[in-house]
């Protein structure tokens, strides 16, 4: 399963990171699909290729939970296809008993 996420870069005290587009169980310093922007949590600036991200999101690549937060931050407000293809993350699973 392909995810997008997070890799960190910079040194201590100036971490930012890129977000790319990984194979779910790999590392996260190793090779990576594509690179999709960056995130600065200093400066709380980030820049995403909307484009290349809706394209990921459409083939079925999951994004963290920093991630779709990043990702909904920059869309418009009134461009609802992204936020219908993000979603809630999908960390645990439900288990509902049937009714009986």
């Amino acid at each position: 399963m392909v995810s997008i996420k997070l890799k960190l870069i910079g040194k201590k005290g100036q971490r930012s990171f890129r977000v790319i587009v990984q194979e779910a169980r790999s590392k996260l310093q190793g090779k990576f699909i594509e690179d999709l922007g960056w995130y600065n949590p200093h400066s709380n600036q980030f820049e995403l290729k909307k484009d290349r991200v809706l394209h990921w999101l459409g083939v079925g690549a999951r994004p963290t939970a920093t991630v779709s937060q990043l990702i909904k931050k920059s869309q418009p407000k009134a461009d609802p296809p992204l936020a219908e293809k993000i979603g809630e993350p999908q960390d645990k699973a439900v288990i509902t008993e049937p009714e009986v």
